[in-house]
Parts: C-alpha cells; sequence; structure tokens
C-alpha cells in the first residue's frame, strides 16, 4: 500500500527522527557526514536540553532544535528552518554567541570553553554569494588565517542541491531532507543502513494519527506566520513567530484534545507563556489537561 510520507523537512519531523534518543545512530551518521572533526568525538553523543540559558527574566528566549554534546564537551547545534525569516544570520549568531555563554560560570577559566557548532539547514536560499549547498564559516583574517577553531557556523541549503549524485553522504542526507514522494524515499534508503533506518522512522511516523494532527496544526501555524510576517506587531508585545505559535497550541489543545504540556513541548514553547496560553484557554472556555 501507498504511503504519503510526512515531510523529514518539517520542524516536527525532523526532531522527532534526529532528536530522539533511539536514534542516535541516524543523527551520528549525518553529523559525521556534515562536519569534519575528530571521529573519537562520535564515541560519546549526548542529546542536550535545547533551552538556552536565560540570565536575566529579560533575556531573548532561544530554543535550539537538535543539541548534542560529544565526548570531549562540543556543543553542536542542528537548526531546521523552512520559512525565509528576517535576520536569519544574526540569528545563527545570536545562538552561537549563548552557546558559547553558557559555557562559563562564575570561577571557570576561559580555556574551559569547547567548540561551538552550528548546522543551519534551510528550505530557501540563504547564502547568496556562494553556489555551494553546504557553506563552512570560522573566524580567520582577511587572508584566511584561523584565529580559533571554537566556532563554526554550517550552512545546508536544499534549493542548492545538484539533481546529480555528488558521490558524497551529506548529497546522500539533503536528497532525504528534500523527498516528498515514496519512490525518492525507496532510492535514499539503500544508500547506507543509517538512511535505511531514518526512512524507517519516517514511515512509522507518517502512519502515526497524532503525529500527523500535530503536524497539521503545525503546518497552519507556520504558513498563518509567513502570511503576516511582513504586517506589524506593536512595540512591547510577543514576536509574530511567538504568537502564531501560541495560536498553534490552542488549536491542539481545543480542537485535538493534545495535553497542554505535551502541545507546548511540540511548539517549543516554554514554561514562561503558560501562564498567558491558559488564559487565553479560558477565555474560549476551553476545557484542557496538562
Amino acid at each position: 500500500m501507498s504511503i504519503k510520507y510526512l515531510p523529514p523537512k518539517s520542524d516536527l519531523i525532523f526532531k522527532k527522527i534526529f532528536g530522539d534518543t533511539k536514534n542516535i545512530e541516524i543523527l551520528t551518521a549525518f553529523l559525521k557526514s556534515t562536519l569534519d572533526i575528530d571521529p573519537n568525538e562520535y564515541q560519546e553523543i549526548t542529546l542536550t536540553d535545547t533551552h538556552l540559558q536565560q540570565d536575566n527574566i529579560d533575556d531573548k528566549m532561544g530554543i535550539l532544535d537538535v543539541k548534542v554534546q560529544t565526548k570531549s564537551g562540543n556543543i553542536i547545534d542542528i537548526e531546521i528552518q523552512l520559512a525565509n525569516i528576517p535576520h536569519m544570520r544574526e540569528r545563527l549568531v545570536f545562538y552561537l554567541s549563548k552557546m558559547i555563554n553558557e559555557q562559563i560560570g562564575n570561577g571557570d577559566k576561559y580555556n574551559s570553553i569547547k567548540r561551538s557548532i552550528i548546522i543551519a539547514i534551510t528550505d530557501y536560499k540563504l547564502i547568496n554569494e556562494s553556489d555551494k549547498y553546504h557553506n563552512v564559516y570560522t573566524m580567520c583574517d582577511k587572508d584566511g588565517n584561523e584565529f580559533t577553531n571554537l566556532i563554526e557556523i554550517n550552512t545546508l541549503e536544499l534549493p542548492k542541491l545538484p539533481q546529480d549524485d555528488d558521490k558524497s553522504d551529506l548529497w546522500n542526507w539533503m536528497k532525504f531532507l528534500k523527498s516528498e514522494k515514496e519512490e525518492e524515499f525507496e532510492m535514499v534508503e539503500t544508500k547506507s543502513k543509517e538512511l535505511k533506518k531514518a526512512v524507517c522512522v519516517l514511515r512509522e511516523l507518517s502512519q502515526d494519527e497524532e503525529t500527523k494532527l500535530i503536524f497539521e496544526a503545525q503546518e497552519k501555524a507556520r504558513m498563518d506566520y509567513e502570511d503576516r510576517m511582513e504586517g506589524a506587531f506593536s512595540k512591547g508585545k510577543i514576536e509574530g513567530e511567538t504568537e502564531e505559535k501560541i495560536k498553534g497550541v490552542v488549536m491542539l489543545v481545543s480542537k485535538y484534545k493534545i495535553p497542554l504540556d505535551s502541545a507546548m513541548s511540540d511548539f517549543d514553547l516554554s514554561e514562561s507563556y503558560k501562564e498567558q496560553i491558559i488564559d487565553e484557554l479560558k477565555k474560549r472556555n476551553i476545557k484542557y489537561s496538562e
């Protein structure tokens, strides 16, 4: 029987495939295909809390998609972004700075800082200065001499993926993320045991009713946000992206009877928004469970 596959590049599905401890083998294979680091680092891969540290209550909140710690303590953040949101480069720099900052506490020495690496996957062209689908940025001088290897940003742009296989493992993973049709996934899963497992996980998710409901709600929230992205949100209000996420949570709770805490997790909203969401549910006389 033919299966309608959910898109692996969607935020929800990507996290369920690459951000689940049951799928460390998949995550490791993808990282190996992308990064040029010591293979021994992958001997111990740990998924960590994706909430970036807030030193003050008014600090801007940051939630990463998939956050990984390697054997020696290096930190890797994987971001997947479908919509062409404003200031994406600045956002990545912000995430990177927080990843470094949260490693240092009172009394810690600067030489304890570990590498912080971001892999940013976009479904639009982010780097207009290059035709390559994989670009790597580090801290160098104008002559290309590296100042430090402590920070690194990798960009992976799906629209730039060449039609023809370039014989790299990374091309296969990018093809997996970009695929939509059953025959495409059947081709990709022949490339490695890890890709075969990734397609298997995707197949299971695509047949899970609750996952499909959450995906539909997230897609509606994402499309609403894209439609209104250029609209003005008065100063002092929650940013538009977060407003749409809150609407998505309310939809999951009211229409699909998803528990509140679970719905907030699906939309990456922290506890700080819970009271506001509860007020919105009460206004609408919506019953909910936590």
